[in-house]
C-alpha cells in the first residue's frame, strides 16, 4: 500500500469515527475501538514508510504493526 492510499484509508476511518453517534451501543464503543487501533496501525505505517525512504530504504517493504505496538505511537 502506498502513502496516498494510507492517508485515504486515515481519512476514511476519521470519517467513519466522526460519524459514530455520540449516545453509543456496545457495538459503537466496539467499533470506535476497532477504528481507533485501525487508525494507530495506519499511522504507524506511514511512519515507518517514511523513515524508509528517510535513509535510502524502499518503504515497500514496511510491514504493518499489530495494533498494541502501534498504540504506543
Amino acid at each position: 500500500m502506498d502513502d496516498e492510499k494510507i492517508l485515504l484509508k486515515i481519512e476514511s476511518l476519521v470519517d467513519e469515527e466522526e460519524g459514530l453517534p455520540e449516545e453509543e451501543t456496545p457495538e459503537d464503543a466496539q467499533r470506535l475501538v476497532h477504528l481507533e487501533e485501525t487508525l494507530d496501525q495506519c499511522w504507524d505505517l506511514l511512519r515507518r514508510r517514511r523513515a524508509l525512504r528517510e535513509f535510502g530504504q524502499d518503504p515497500d517493504v514496511a510491514t504493518v504493526g499489530d495494533a498494541d505496538t502501534a498504540k504506543y505511537y
